[in-house]
């Protein structure tokens, strides 16, 4: 018989399950034989025991158990009946008001899975990022691995440049009083990294081998040391030497040092263009579908079940917490996280997975094999040994499903493309690299 389903509140739905005491009784009655059989008590051979002692001892876990298993299976075949999609757990209640004695009722309420509509692709805009990849940006990228194979050469009476390594003690006084981690010997560091603070490398810009400054420096409000935190200290800076960089040709040598065993420069200039051009490509395609993503969840009509909100938030916490223990905080698993800060985001994801999901299904998004190979196949290019790469994800279920997930998004992706208005966003090799 098809069950009676009740509409609450937004996805919410309930239908009423019954069962007769007679029949959790012929259940208890038959599991209560069962073990009879084996049964032991003191003074009573095993399988001698009285129905009676079994009774008081054994009756009310089998009862529990299979009124359990009645009511669980009974739910299943009611929500199979009712063709509904359900959402997370369904939760139980007792009803007695109205229900005769000889009967066990009870009310089960869940969530169901949203209609989701779809909105018109075309009527989309999106911005689809651009970034050519040209020689100046390879001749950046071989600058920066000459400078991490510099070598360093002592310059006398020169005064410290960007580029220099500069060893120097300092010491630095809070009210006069040296403060904690404000002291160092023989401390070297390349100036124009960014490894210390802006004052204290202009500081030391322009500084010569012997030389001392006494300079005050601000320290920001949300730096580590709480004890300088927002406050004015004074730094005294004693030079000891200061070196210049001497950067390799690019010529056989370094081009071997980088893994070009011929020593092939024109070899070695066209793995940096692609090893480049790869990672452009993946950026540009992760700003791109960032624009789709958000064209797309933006037209978003419908209420999402509470469980997955739920589940997702959960999901964040977790993660969360994950990055917390990876930067070494020791109560990363007991630290307050409130479930809040993760409702928008969470809001978010639940939305456009759900969304995806029904744009994958009406127009046939699904992964093909072959994609899911060229993905994998793409992705280990940037590996030593590419084909242990693509062997080693195609025999990894679970690795092939993240490689599977991620060509399904890029589908998504390409086919909201092929109907949305589109403009092209020109985007500079540093803004796409983080460099700004």
């Amino acid at each position: 018989m098809q069950p009676v389903v009740e509409t609450l509140a937004g996805l919410e739905r309930r239908i009423e399950l019954s069962v007769a005491l007679a029949d959790i009784e012929k259940k208890v009655q038959a599991e209560l034989k069962r073990v009879a059989r084996t049964a032991k008590a003191p003074g009573f051979r095993p399988g001698k025991v009285p129905m009676s002692m079994l009774e008081k001892s054994h009756a009310p876990s089998i009862r529990y158990d299979a009124i359990n298993q009645t009511v669980g299976q009974l739910l299943d075949e009611q929500l199979s009946l009712t063709g509904l999609r359900v959402a997370g757990s369904p939760t139980l209640e007792g009803k007695t008001e109205g229900v005769p004695e000889d009967t066990l009722a009870f009310l089960a309420t869940f969530e169901v899975y949203p209609d989701v509509a779809l909105p018109d692709l075309a009527t989309l805009s999106v911005q689809r990022a651009v970034c050519p990849v040209t020689d100046a940006e390879v001749q950046r990228t071989l600058d920066v691995l000459r400078e991490q194979r510099a070598e360093y050469e002592e310059v006398a009476d020169r005064a410290a440049e960007k580029g220099d390594r500069v060893k120097l003690d300092f010491l630095g006084t809070l009210e006069g009083v040296p403060f904690e981690g404000g002291t160092a010997t023989d401390f070297e560091f390349d100036l124009g990294k960014g490894r210390m603070l802006p004052e204290f490398e202009t500081a030391a810009t322009g500084m010569k081998a012997g030389e001392i400054k006494v300079f005050p420096l601000t320290f920001p409000a949300d730096y580590n040391g709480k004890d300088v935190a927002g406050k004015t200290v004074e730094f005294t800076l004693t030079v000891k030497s200061v070196a210049k960089p001497n950067l390799p040709e690019v010529n056989a040598d370094f081009a071997k040092a980088l893994g070009q065993p011929e020593g092939d420069v024109d070899k070695l200039l066209a793995d940096v263009r692609g090893n480049i051009e790869r990672e452009v490509s993946g950026r540009v395609l992760a700003k791109t579908k960032a624009s789709v993503m958000d064209a797309l969840v933006a037209t978003a009509q419908f209420d999402i079940p509470k469980a997955l909100l739920e589940s997702e938030t959960q999901s964040r916490i977790k993660l969360a917490r994950e990055q917390l223990k990876e930067r070494g905080m020791p109560n990363a698993d007991t630290f307050p996280i409130p479930p809040d800060a993760f409702t928008e985001e969470a809001t978010r994801r639940v939305k456009l997975g759900l969304m995806i999901s029904e744009l994958i299904k009406v127009a046939g998004l699904q992964a093909k094999p072959e994609q899911v190979r060229t993905r994998i196949e793409t992705f280990a290019q940037g590996y030593e040994q590419p084909a242990q790469v693509v062997s080693y994800y195609l025999s990894d279920r679970q690795r092939r499903a993240e490689i599977e997930a991620i060509v399904l998004e890029d589908n998504v992706v390409d086919h909201i493309l092929s109907q949305a208005q589109v403009a092209e966003d020109n985007v500079n090799f540093d803004q796409i690299m983080g460099n700004t």
